[in-house]
């Protein structure tokens, strides 16, 4: 499995400018439009040669990526902020052994098998801010838990980390948003806590909530993955649905966007003056459109070709979903090419073309606020 990123890379993140490395510029690439494979890492521990590692996993923030290694022993390399100056990214020892990995801009989370450390990426100290211990989970209990989950509850983004959950939740999995989270049960249900402002709880209304409350209109319908982006939230249904709600300024929610179109049109204007005549009267019909703001009640977006969704992610203020068949679309604000297309942004899911014509088929997404990373494999591996 390979590991491509695009999107926001001025600290890094994706991969390292020659230049940077010998410390004469600043980032060159601040951004990558096209999708850039990711480099190797290489273990060079005091304890072992030199060992290749392949990344299983990438954890995303604003400014730094984590790599998860879980080849061997299981280890963490970071790339981004702190970490341009180095010839590879940053290999921490101290996450020998991990399991799981959660980044915010502030704190790595690491999962071991006994415990959970949460490191300051900021003060940079040879120990943990935060640390708590845990039970060895037994191979027979179900499915074992994923950051920010942890037994009880989960690790929060900034002190006090843990916080604790309802077992009647029955927790399964859990995404964290700029200031609401997303849960989804074990049976399929979606809850959601935090700010409301954007309508990112999906409740009906734009109030706050405390604690933990049932997404009603989803009661019913079985979900199996959840996402957050700053002000926004998606799942996916067991039957491959893709359902969304809150901010949709940037049409990250795949629905129209007035303040986008708007945009687009000042561009195209902008661009070319002699066609600003003909603009006028699609402006007045933009006028008149149905434009969605904040959408405050789950809505099902549907992905032109019809298709069925397997995983979503979503950064700030853009979505990626990986379809059944191995393609990527992506939609929302697009300004550093964190869509992966031509197109700086939209609010209508387009595919990814640069895998189809590589004959990759992606099955994975995670995205970081500004830019988004695809996992991928070969068509005829997929298809063996």
């Amino acid at each position: 499995m390979r590991w491509f990123g695009f999107g926001f890379n001025a600290f890094g993140q994706i991969f390292v400018h020659e230049k940077l490395i010998k410390r004469s510029d600043t980032v060159k690439e601040v951004k990558v439009i096209s999708p850039t494979e990711l480099s190797s890492h290489v273990d060079r521990s005091a304890c072992r040669q030199d060992i290749c590692m392949n990344t299983s996993e990438i954890r995303a923030s604003w400014s730094r990526t984590a790599s998860l290694h879980l080849d061997g022993d299981g280890c963490v390399s970071l790339a981004g902020f702190g970490a341009v100056f180095t010839n590879e990214c940053i290999s921490m020892v101290e996450s020998r052994g991990c399991k799981d990995a959660f980044i915010s801009e502030s704190y790595l989370t690491l999962a071991f098998s006994d415990r959970v450390e949460s490191w300051d990426l900021e003060t940079k100290k040879e120990t943990p801010a935060w640390s708590m211990e845990m039970k060895t989970q037994p191979e027979c209990s179900g499915t074992p838990l994923n950051l920010p989950l942890v037994p009880g509850g989960y690790v929060a983004t900034k002190p006090p980390f843990y916080q604790s959950l309802s077992p009647h939740l029955k927790a399964k999995s859990l995404a964290l948003g700029a200031e609401h989270a997303i849960l989804l049960s074990a049976t399929g249900a979606v809850y959601s806590w935090g700010l409301g402002s954007h309508g990112q709880l999906g409740h009906g209304g734009l109030t706050s909530e405390d604690e933990p409350r049932a997404v009603e209109a989803l009661w019913g319908m079985t979900m199996s993955c959840v996402a957050t982006g700053g002000w926004h939230s998606v799942c996916t249904s067991d039957g491959g649905d893709l359902y969304v709600w809150g901010w949709n300024e940037s049409g990250q929610l795949g629905l129209p966007s007035q303040a986008l179109r708007k945009a687009q049109q000042q561009s195209a204007q902008r661009a070319d003056a002699s066609t600003s005549a003909l603009e006028d009267p699609q402006e007045g019909e933009d006028d008149n459109g149905v434009f969605i703001s904040i959408q405050a009640f789950p809505a099902l977006v549907d992905v032109t070709p019809s298709c069925e969704i397997k995983t979503v992610s979503c950064g700030s203020r853009h979505t990626a979903a990986v379809t059944t068949t191995g393609d990527l679309y992506t939609w929302g604000w697009g300004d550093y090419g964190q869509l992966g297309h031509q197109t700086l942004s939209s609010d209508e899911p387009r595919r990814v073309e640069f895998f189809r014509e590589q004959q990759m088929c992606v099955v994975d997404v995670v995205c970081g606020a500004w830019n988004t990373f695809a996992a991928v494999v070969k068509e005829e591996v997929a298809n063996s």
